[in-house]
C-alpha cells in the first residue's frame, strides 16, 4: 500500500446478528444438532481414521502428513496481527521467554521475533519437518538472532505433556478475544542444550494460536494445564483459534461432524469450535484467569 500500513479490523459484525442468521438457515441446521455417534460415518477419504473419536495417534499423525504435504510453508501466512491483538509481546521486558505451543513453519513465531529484538521464543511441535521449516524461515531472516532467540524443540504436548518439571505455583493470566467468530508418541528432544537458556523454570508468555482446536476435545484440559504449568506467576497465555459459527466450520459437512463442535477433514486433521464460554470454562478450570478485551 505505498509504505502505508493496512488497517487490521478485528471485529468486523456483530456476532449476535450473525449466530441468529445462521440459526435460522434451515441449510445449516445439522451443525446445531445434538451429535449421534453411531449415525455418523467415517469420512471418505482412506487417509482419515476409521474410529470415533480418533485416537491421539491418528490425531499426531495427520497433522505430521498435513505438514508433510505443506513443507514448503506457502499454505501459511504470517500472523502479523497478533502482535495488534497480544501488544504485551511487543512491551515485554528485556530476555522475555515465550512458549508457542503448536508452532508450525512458524508463521506466528516470526512476527514476535522481529517485533522484540530481545525476546527469546521455544517453540515446540509434533511434526519435525515444521519445526525444521520454522528454523529456516528464521534463519531466512537477517533482522533476527536465530541461535540466541529461538529454539525450537520435538514435543506432542497432547500426548507426553511438556519435557521435565516446569511447574511454578501462583496466579495466571488468560487472555481470550472478546468475540467468538474468530479468524480462529514423539520423542521429547530439546534444541537448546544451553542450561542458561532453559524455560524448565517457567516462561513469561505461552501462545497457543489455533492449536487447540486441533486435538480430541477430552485431551484439551491436560494441554491447557500444561501451559499453565509452564508459566511463571503473574504469566500471560495468549490464546486465539476458531470461533463457533466461524465461515471455516459453516463449509464442513454433516458427514465430517466426529463429535459436538468437532469436525474431521477428509485428511483426518481435526477441528474444534469454541463458544466464548466453553473457552472460558476450560481455562478457569485450570486456573487461570480471564482477561478480556474490552
Amino acid at each position: 500500500m505505498d509504505g502505508e500500513e493496512a488497517q487490521y479490523f478485528c471485529h468486523d459484525f456483530d456476532w449476535n446478528d450473525h449466530r441468529d442468521e445462521v440459526e435460522k438457515d434451515v441449510s445449516l441446521h445439522y451443525h446445531l444438532l445434538p451429535f449421534q455417534e453411531s449415525e455418523q460415518s467415517p469420512c471418505s477419504s482412506s487417509s482419515a481414521s476409521s474410529s470415533y473419536p480418533p485416537s491421539m495417534d491418528d490425531t499426531s499423525e495427520a497433522w505430521k502428513r498435513f505438514h508433510n504435504r505443506h513443507s514448503m510453508g506457502r499454505f501459511f501466512k504470517e500472523r502479523r496481527y497478533l502482535l495488534k491483538e497480544f501488544p504485551e509481546l511487543l512491551s515485554a521486558h528485556d530476555y522475555s521467554k515465550v512458549l508457542e505451543v503448536g508452532c508450525g513453519n512458524g508463521s506466528t513465531v516470526l512476527p514476535i521475533l522481529r517485533a522484540n529484538k530481545k525476546i527469546i521464543v521455544y517453540a515446540c511441535d509434533c511434526s519435525m519437518l515444521a519445526l525444521q521449516r520454522a528454523r529456516d524461515m528464521v534463519e531466512s531472516s537477517e533482522d533476527i538472532s536465530a541461535d540466541n532467540q529461538f529454539h525450537p524443540f520435538l514435543c506432542d504436548i497432547s500426548l507426553s505433556g511438556l519435557p521435565g518439571n516446569m511447574g511454578s505455583s501462583g496466579s495466571f493470566l488468560g487472555r481470550f478475544q472478546d468475540t467468538e467468530v474468530l479468524d480462529m508418541t514423539s520423542t521429547i528432544k530439546c534444541a537448546c542444550s544451553d542450561e542458561s537458556h532453559s524455560f524448565l523454570d517457567g516462561v513469561d508468555f505461552v501462545t497457543l494460536i489455533f492449536t487447540l482446536s486441533s486435538i480430541p476435545f477430552q485431551r484439551m484440559p491436560f494441554v491447557i494445564k500444561e501451559c499453565y504449568s509452564a508459566l511463571k506467576p503473574g504469566g500471560l497465555l495468549c490464546f486465539r483459534d476458531y470461533g463457533l459459527y466461524d465461515m471455516t466450520m459453516l463449509r464442513l459437512l454433516p458427514s465430517q461432524r466426529v463429535g459436538h463442535r468437532a469436525y474431521m477433514r477428509a485428511d483426518g486433521t481435526l477441528s474444534y469450535f469454541f463458544s466464548l464460554e466453553q473457552a472460558k470454562e476450560l481455562f478457569c478450570n485450570a486456573g487461570f484467569i480471564v482477561v478480556l478485551d474490552e
